[in-house]
């Protein structure tokens, strides 16, 4: 588990996977400290606290800091519903300004920071976190809890960090069509009739309609928008594509959904567990990439 420290605690043999300030102001994510000098250049920073991955440390993280692992959990536990609340806020308001038209795709990247972060921090804290919503907020925290998992898949597969960060924007955005279905039907708790099915099942191309009209949406985002329930043996929607039309980023936004919504409580099902979730989701691999569900599974080892 990454450890989340006061900057101050900062030691060289440290291996820091990222400082909590803008990029901006310090771009260098995933490195070991070296030298006094790069101690000295966290310290300048704005950042109160700093991502630490005692495995990849050469120093031990608790008699350098001596922060109590109890403690640490604790905290992760709070930053993480602290950072969930901030950022189901900001995803509300990129939604509403994608209903009027006006949405900037660029104020989704740092909701995509954040929450990435917290993820890296501690995976399974943010799955808990993320595991219980409220019907006013489930859209919101399900597209925060797939992008984060989207993110953190796709830095595991080796993907750079300007395309891990697309990525987790895509993931934001993947479920903005429900916007246009009516909460009774979303938040249902019974069997949908077969014209509450036909509703929900038009999310993705409404939700990529709407992306279309923006400006600046990438082409990757505007197809995991659109295909992320699409399935390998062709029997997704919304247009039933088979393997060889799925990218491997399709692939990678489907497996994460899928999981993501299996393991969360819903009005209509209780959460499976992540074991359960996981071997259900191998043992369909007609519908999954089989890789992928094994290299997600690996986050919660």
């Amino acid at each position: 588990m990454v450890r989340r420290i006061a900057k101050h605690l900062v030691r060289k043999g440290m291996f820091v996977e990222s400082l909590e300030c803008p990029n901006a102001e310090f771009s260098g994510r995933r490195f070991l400290i070296q030298s006094d000098e790069t101690v000295r250049a966290i310290l300048a920073t704005s950042a109160a606290y700093a991502l630490v991955n005692p495995q990849k440390s050469t120093v031990d993280i608790d008699l350098a800091t001596g922060i109590a692992p109890a403690a640490q959990a604790a905290e992760e536990r709070r930053r993480t519903l602290e950072t969930v609340a901030q950022t189901t806020r900001s995803l509300r308001n990129s939604f509403d300004a994608a209903r009027t038209g006006q949405l900037e795709i660029d104020a989704l990247s740092p909701v995509a920071d954040e929450i990435s972060d917290r993820i890296d921090a501690a995976p399974d804290v943010f799955l808990k976190v993320t595991r219980l919503k409220t019907k006013d907020e489930g859209t919101y925290v399900h597209s925060l809890a797939v992008s984060a998992l989207m993110m953190r898949l796709a830095r595991m597969l080796g993907h750079d960090e300007s395309a891990v960060r697309e990525l987790g924007v895509a993931g934001l955005l993947h479920d903005v069509g429900k916007l246009m279905i009516p909460n009774a039907v979303l938040n249902k708790s019974g069997r949908l009739d077969s014209e509450e099915r036909r509703l929900v099942r038009g999310h993705p191309e409404l939700g990529y309609r709407l992306l279309k009209e923006q400006a600046n949406v990438s082409d990757l985002v505007l197809d995991i928008c659109r295909y992320h329930h699409e399935a390998l043996d062709g029997s997704g929607y919304p247009l039933g594509l088979k393997a060889d039309k799925l990218s491997p980023e399709i692939r990678l936004a489907t497996v994460c959904d899928v999981f993501e919504a299996l393991t969360s409580t819903r009005p209509y099902k209780r959460p499976w567990t992540t074991r359960d979730a996981l071997n259900w989701m191998f043992d369909r691999g007609q519908l999954f990439d089989k890789k992928l569900v094994i290299r997600l599974g690996s986050i919660f080892a």
